[in-house]
């Protein structure tokens, strides 16, 4: 097998993710993502309904809700990975959480509620991000206007001293322009972003909700505080174009957009679901915690609003999509309530070492592509030959087997223990070429195949 091709440095659809078909969906996340056809003919279709429904005119838009996905399967199969994927092509506001973090309200965890509020924040990010890329030439005009007039006051004389300051100034410019002057130590009036009562509460409150909202609450009212800080022309101007960027950036209109797109086009992950579905054990009560998070739960994903510290948030199209292994328990044991919220059931194969050896190789971001990537770093290429990506799959394949099934996560253990030595003597070694054999592979995981050192490599 020659060296691995890494991938474009773009790596963009050739379409905005929006308005791509499903088949183009399934296409993009067939770049990433080995097999699980139905899982991904599943969200493809969920994602172009979104856009189906944008295009929807009248009253009947508003009725037309979200098919909710459950996808069922053991771990290291590709779950989280779709989703991710997908969040990417819908080019939307996305968060994953974990459904085991969550308790009932009155009990340790957090509320439910945070993940519309984390969504929110998301959505305000990437819509201050675009409103902040447009105005950015502008902000660097301001920004090279504030610089120069620290390095060249303006005259307050006579017409031919203005018209000599002019003169010297543009001089001036060009030198900037051309980074002759980055090194240049300047004072600068910059504005801080936190304030003496913030900065407090960040040390002693720790993370949590209250804490956060009184932090951005004082943040909003308290005046922010400028001060002068002396740094090079180079950082002073970096400073500077990110200062006149935020002037430049309406926030109302920042926050009601990513508010619209949060609730058309948000997508909330839910992993590990069935930890809060209760076992059913002879001589044992019911988890009343999980339960309460299942009810907590249930008029998030059925639509509800939610307030966040950008206003109400409305969860009533927002995508759903679940995961979880559902090993001990299966989605009917859920409360019917919820059950009925998630219409879509997907299950998602195991993978063995046919799908290890693609996982290997097929995707864009394969670990071999990736591992190439690091080691070209050093000016020395990397090349596996074929028997050796056989090799290092049927390993994986059967320490899945001995041990606990934690999917394509095992290649990276395998990976990991098999290039260890090389990649520790890689800035030492004197070669340009490195190969990767089948009989270096055995050599190197002969504990880990015959599994007499498994502790060592288990995650």
């Amino acid at each position: 097998m020659k060296a691995i091709p890494l991938p474009a440095s773009d790596g963009q659809p050739a379409k905005d993710g929006p308005s791509l078909t499903p088949a183009e969906i399934v296409r993009q996340l067939d770049r990433y993502i080995v097999g699980q056809d139905k899982a991904k003919k599943a969200v493809a279709i969920a994602l172009r309904n979104r856009w189906r429904r944008s295009k929807v005119e009248g009253d009947i838009r508003e009725e037309i809700l979200p098919n909710n996905i459950i996808l069922i399967g053991p771990t290291g199969v590709g779950k989280t990975e779709i989703a991710r994927r997908l969040a990417r092509l819908a080019q939307a506001p996305f968060v994953k959480v974990e459904a085991s973090k969550f308790t009932e309200v009155g009990y340790v965890g957090r509320d439910v509620d945070s993940m519309v509020r984390d969504l929110m924040e998301i959505g305000v990010g990437i819509v201050k991000a675009e409103r902040t890329e447009k105005v950015m030439s502008r902000a660097e005009e301001l920004a090279e206007e504030r610089l120069l007039d620290i390095l060249l006051p303006r005259p307050r004389a006579k017409d031919e001293d203005k018209d000599r300051t002019r003169a010297s100034r543009e001089k001036l410019r060009e030198k900037l322009l051309a980074g002759e002057l980055d090194k240049r130590i300047v004072e600068v009036s910059a504005t801080s972003q936190h304030t003496p009562l913030s900065d407090m509460l960040s040390h002693l409150g720790g993370g949590d909700e209250m804490t956060l909202e009184l932090q951005d609450m004082i943040g909003a009212n308290v005046p922010k505080k400028t001060r002068r800080r002396k740094l090079s022309v180079g950082e002073a101007r970096r400073v500077l174009v990110q200062e006149e960027a935020q002037k430049l950036v309406d926030m109302d209109d920042v926050i009601a957009e990513a508010r619209r797109r949060t609730e058309e086009h948000g997508i909330i992950f839910i992993d590990e679901i069935d930890k809060i579905v209760a076992v059913d054990s002879p001589g044992q009560s019911p988890d009343v915690s999980r339960g309460g998070v299942q009810r907590d739960l249930l008029p998030v994903v059925e639509g509800s609003s939610v307030l966040t510290k950008y206003g109400m948030v409305r969860t009533d199209h927002v995508l759903f999509i679940a995961a979880g292994a559902f090993h001990k328990v299966k989605p009917a044991d859920m409360i019917p309530e919820l059950q009925g919220r998630f219409p879509i059931r997907v299950t998602l194969q195991s993978l063995a070492g046919a799908e290890f050896k693609r996982i290997l190789t097929e995707p864009e971001n394969s670990l071999l592509r990736q591992y190439s990537a690091l080691v070209a770093t050093e000016d020395v290429e990397l090349e596996f030959e074929d028997a050796a990506v056989d090799e290092i799959a049927a390993i994986a394949a059967s320490v899945n087997e001995q041990t606990e099934n934690i999917g394509a996560r095992r290649l990276h253990t395998v990976m990991t223990a098999l290039l260890e030595d090389i990649l520790f003597r890689l800035p030492d070694t004197e070669t340009d070429h490195i190969t990767i054999t089948a009989d270096l592979v055995k050599d190197k995981l002969k504990d880990i195949a015959e599994s007499k050192d498994l502790s060592r490599y288990m995650l």
